[in-house]
């Protein structure tokens, strides 16, 4: 059994989860302590060489993985209409 993922969020995406209404906070708040579990799991997708994303009802999570290291690193958290931009 893995050890689990160290998760570290950009200043960027910290001001973005900071931003978001309370109950899409503590959805997206259960997703990242699953990811730190799991490292990669259901509804986790590849985005080319982009990283990594994982839906939270209408959110996105954008991240990458270093596997080595165990760290996720989360860039975005943003409205599924604004994640890509």
């Amino acid at each position: 059994m893995s050890a689990g993922y160290r998760v570290l969020l950009t200043p960027r995406a910290l001001k973005e989860w900071k931003s978001l209404p309370q109950d899409a906070k503590r959805a997206v708040g259960r997703a990242i302590d699953k990811l730190a579990g799991e490292g990669r799991g259901a509804g986790v997708k590849k985005l080319g060489r982009a990283g990594w994303r994982l839906r939270v009802r209408d959110y996105r999570i954008l991240f990458e993985v270093d596997d080595e290291n165990h760290i996720i690193t989360i860039y975005r958290i943003r409205h599924r209409r604004e994640a890509y931009r």
